[in-house]
């Protein structure tokens, strides 16, 4: 009864406040130790895919570049710039950091375990809006993106902080409304609700679609290629970061990976089963339940971290443009129509007592005929004046600015390619008549 009035799964009535300070440390320690596994992890793996030494050799097992990174961090000479405001350029790492370290708090390792003998489930703490608090968490870490931009008083930081709060806030929508699928699917928000409902069937199969957009929407959101576009090198250098140094910029770089950690343990606990095991309940009965959720949801949240290192190895970064497009025209307008059909669908199976097989079979035959439509009138639209227009010469400095080409716009023949090709037409008549002379010489000698 207690449960049930309170929303929430997990069991808190034997909680104490010295278990609660211990989980809290236990937290803090797992992140912190996680970063330090993902750096080594993500340098050696790197180093394998892409065929390079560097880091993977520095040491038995490439494990002594992790100490000179720390050891660079910590004795650092720390620098600011003159105009910097000093309050500002401090809050902004110290707020990243800040919401960084809490996202796990509400995010259930495993059931309820006997500690110190009290029974207390592996989870810090728990809300019927859990997942609410976790989105807020993950909103309020934008300020400490922007506060480091603003506050260094700079250009390029002013510029990455901009551009990444453009991001985030897009990849956000998508992600939330790809968490409201499971939402109608629960009847909850709280995680360990959620976690409990994936005994016999994890989420990211019967909300594949929102798994997918999830899981492209996490990755634009922690700013990993091919989504790293607020830290370009080549035009941002560092992005909101530049004007860092020392651990005023460890902490940024702490809280990047602590995020990579956060958004997988999300995915882990919304559409993975979070800490249950991966076979049927009941097949390995000594390794399921107790102190073993707290290794599959440690497994099950490095397989999304090594899928992030593996877009690193094998993409390319994207156009800003063509990132915003996905975000906003593909997918957002999926997340809405995926969405609407979980709602439907749960309505149905709720008021009209229609089997799930069916309602499955209509919602598919719907899909079909809908892209079928789209596809038919996609390919019969109208002559436009754009079309009309799309024969004039690109220019590229229109705007008063360099432009790369979008859509069927065509950069204008480059005039040094015509001389080019006349050159090496030139040079082939050149040869083509020394070599006729050569031959006419050497026919008169041996006429003679």
């Amino acid at each position: 009864m207690i449960l049930a009035a309170t929303g929430v799964q997990a069991d808190f009535t034997q909680e104490t406040w010295w278990i609660t300070l211990i989980k809290a440390l236990f937290i803090i320690v797992y992140l912190i130790a996680s970063v330090i596994m993902a750096l080594w992890v993500e340098r050696r793996g790197l180093a394998r895919m892409q065929t390079r030494p560097g880091p993977n050799v520095a040491g038995p097992l490439g494990l002594f570049q992790a100490f000179a990174d720390a050891g660079k961090l910590l004795f650092k000479e720390d620098i600011w710039t003159s105009r910097a405001d000093k309050f500002m350029y401090l809050l902004g790492p110290t707020v990243m950091a800040f919401t960084a370290f809490s996202v796990l708090a509400v995010i259930p390792m495993g059931p309820n375990v006997s500690l110190f003998g009290h029974s207390s489930p592996l989870q810090l703490a728990d809300t019927p809006v859990a997942a609410l608090y976790i989105l807020a968490m993950t909103s309020l870490g934008l300020y400490g993106i922007v506060l480091g931009g603003w506050s260094a008083r700079s250009t390029l930081p002013l510029y990455g902080a901009v551009r990444s709060s453009a991001q985030v806030i897009s990849y956000e929508l998508s992600m939330g409304l790809a968490l409201v699928s499971v939402f109608l699917m629960t009847g909850s928000m709280s995680t360990s609700e959620i976690v409990s409902t994936q005994t016999t069937l994890w989420w990211c199969l019967p909300l594949f679609p929102a798994f997918v957009i999830y899981l492209i929407s996490m990755v634009g959101e922690v700013n990993r290629l091919p989504f790293d576009l607020p830290e370009a090198e080549g035009e941002l250098v560092a992005g909101h970061m530049t004007e860092y140094s020392s651990m005023k910029f460890g902490w940024y770089y702490l809280a990047e990976y602590i995020n990579m950690l956060n958004v997988s343990a999300v995915a882990t606990t919304m559409f993975f089963g979070g800490w249950h095991a991966p076979w049927p309940e009941g097949l390995i009965p000594f390794m399921e339940g107790g102190w073993w959720g707290i290794l599959w949801f440690t497994l099950k949240v490095w397989f999304f971290m090594f899928l992030m290192i593996w877009t690193r190895a094998t993409l390319m970064r994207f156009r800003y443009d063509q990132f915003m497009s996905l975000g906003w025209k593909i997918l957002i307008p999926i997340s809405l129509g995926w969405l609407v059909i979980v709602a439907v669908q749960q309505g149905l199976m709720a008021w009209s007592g229609i089997s799930l097989p069916v309602i499955v079979a209509i919602i598919a035959g719907v899909a079909i005929v809908a892209i079928f439509l789209i596809s038919w009138l996609g390919d019969s639209k109208p002559v436009t004046t754009e079309e009309a227009e799309a024969d004039e010469v690109f220019d590229a400095f229109a705007g008063g600015y360099p432009a790369p080409p979008v859509g069927d716009q065509q950069l204008p023949p480059s005039p040094r390619a015509g001389r080019a090709t006349v050159a090496v037409a030139v040079g082939t008549a050149e040869v083509l008549e020394a070599s006729d002379s050569q031959t006419l010489q050497s026919k008169e000698h041996s006429d003679e």
